[in-house]
């Protein structure tokens, strides 16, 4: 049954091979069960039922991703798109998290007609590739931002907006700590580096007594506090048209840059470039989406911790099925989840700060068209507090670059309806 549903021989590997590599893509991205329900917490969320939520999520959208296409990559609530759920729509814009979830819904519908229709590539060609880049390194800094807050390392300052908090205080020692540990081990090239070090900043804070021990194991919380209580009415507002496309454009360009990487990591790529079954990926990844914006999740999408298993062998859909099942056995220790505090998942966000800021390392910085807007793109997201105000601004500067240096053939139409769109977004709402 396995080889008539995987095609192990084909794929040149093995159950044992495959089971490995679920193992290790499960391990390198098990920490977002504990960074999710902090993060998506702080919205009033029930943090047990989002701890559900994101298992539920990551499971469904992992086995969905292996039956469907075959790929193995392992799917979860993204990181930044949940960070934008909660520091922009809701505690920045004031909205409520039902809404959000709203949005998130209608964002997910959209990117499964783009998927079923094939427009993707239209409007992923349309968008600069230094811009995706500035987007993701924007989501970076922003990340890295909230990170330092969470720790205690950057404070509220009345006379410069942002300064240095405690250094001397426990949180923020163990979050430095816990910081200093992923490096260490993903140097060492140790397998779930980030999830070892939540787990022990979390075990000094309860030896120190700085934060509590709420158990290891229980049955699962109710999942009733954000099971279907997604409000679609109220993201149809028009001031959240904005923040829609912000999670579609957000979720196209991380989930096609991780499709793109992994499958070219597992040999799956034809050599001409082409990616057999791209459609299928892309159906399951808004299948996911829409399937954990149900549940009370921000937006699921494929993890580039998949590279991690593909490294172990993994080449088929079995891979992300071991991940789905995994998934579905951590949702006995919501306790543990409950244990962490924000100190200790802070470490986790500024280490994927830094993978997200490696794009700009293939930035033209020569060209003041291209450096300007991708400057303004990757500052506007933390300073701002807005992925969303960080993309138009992007969008915006883009176009005024390149048509006021006479350059406006190296535009195209969709990038400048973006960009009068975001002019209007900006000025009206």
């Amino acid at each position: 049954m396995l080889e008539r549903l995987f095609q192990l021989k084909a794929h040149d590997t093995t159950v044992r091979t495959e089971i490995l590599a679920g193992v290790t893509t499960f391990l390198t991205m098990a920490y977002i069960l504990f960074v999710n329900p902090s993060i998506l917490g702080e919205t009033g969320m029930d943090k047990g039922a989002v701890f559900v939520a994101t298992c539920l999520a990551a499971a469904f959208g992992s086995a969905v991703m292996g039956l469907i296409a075959n790929y193995p990559i392992a799917l979860a609530p993204g990181m930044g798109l949940n960070a934008f759920f909660t520091y922009t729509v809701v505690l920045g814009m004031g909205h409520t998290w039902q809404v959000a979830l709203g949005a998130v819904f209608l964002s997910a519908c959209l990117f499964f007609l783009l998927s079923i229709f094939k427009i993707r590539e239209w409007i992923i060609n349309s968008i600069p590739l230094e811009l995706r880049s500035a987007i993701a390194a924007g989501i970076g800094l922003f990340l890295a931002l909230i990170a330092l807050q969470n720790a205690g390392i950057v404070a509220a300052n009345p006379a410069t907006m942002v300064g240095l908090g405690d250094l001397g205080s426990p949180a923020a020692l163990l979050a430095i700590l816990g910081f200093f540990l992923i490096i260490a081990m993903e140097a060492l090239r140790i397998t779930g580096a980030v999830l070892i070090s939540i787990l022990v900043v979390t075990l000094l804070s309860i030896l120190l007594g700085v934060s509590e021990f709420g158990g290891l194991v229980s049955l699962p919380p109710s999942l009733a506090p954000t099971f279907l209580q997604l409000d679609i009415a109220g993201a149809l507002d028009v001031g959240l048209i904005s923040v829609i496309f912000a999670f579609l454009f957000v979720d196209l360009f991380d989930n096609s840059g991780t499709l793109i990487a992994v499958a070219k990591k597992a040999g799956l790529m034809r050599k001409d470039g082409h990616l057999p079954k791209m459609g299928r990926a892309l159906i399951a990844d808004s299948t996911a989406a829409l399937g954990g914006s149900l549940l009370g999740t921000s937006t699921t999408t494929s993890y580039i911790e998949s590279a991690a298993g593909v490294s172990a062998g993994g080449r088929t859909g079995l891979t992300a099925i071991v991940v789905a099942v995994l998934f579905l056995f951590a949702l006995f220790f919501a306790p543990l989840a409950g244990s962490v505090p924000a100190f200790a998942t802070a470490p986790a966000l500024l280490f994927v700060a830094v993978l997200m800021a490696s794009g700009m390392a293939e930035i033209d910085w020569s060209d003041i068209t291209i450096a300007a807007p991708v400057v303004v793109t990757a500052l506007a997201m933390p300073l701002t507090y807005s992925i969303a105000t960080g993309i138009a601004f992007g969008f915006i500067t883009w176009v005024a670059a390149k048509s006021l240096a006479g350059r406006w053939r190296e535009l195209n139409g969709m990038l400048v309806a973006l960009a009068v769109f975001c002019v209007i977004k900006l000025a009206l709402f």
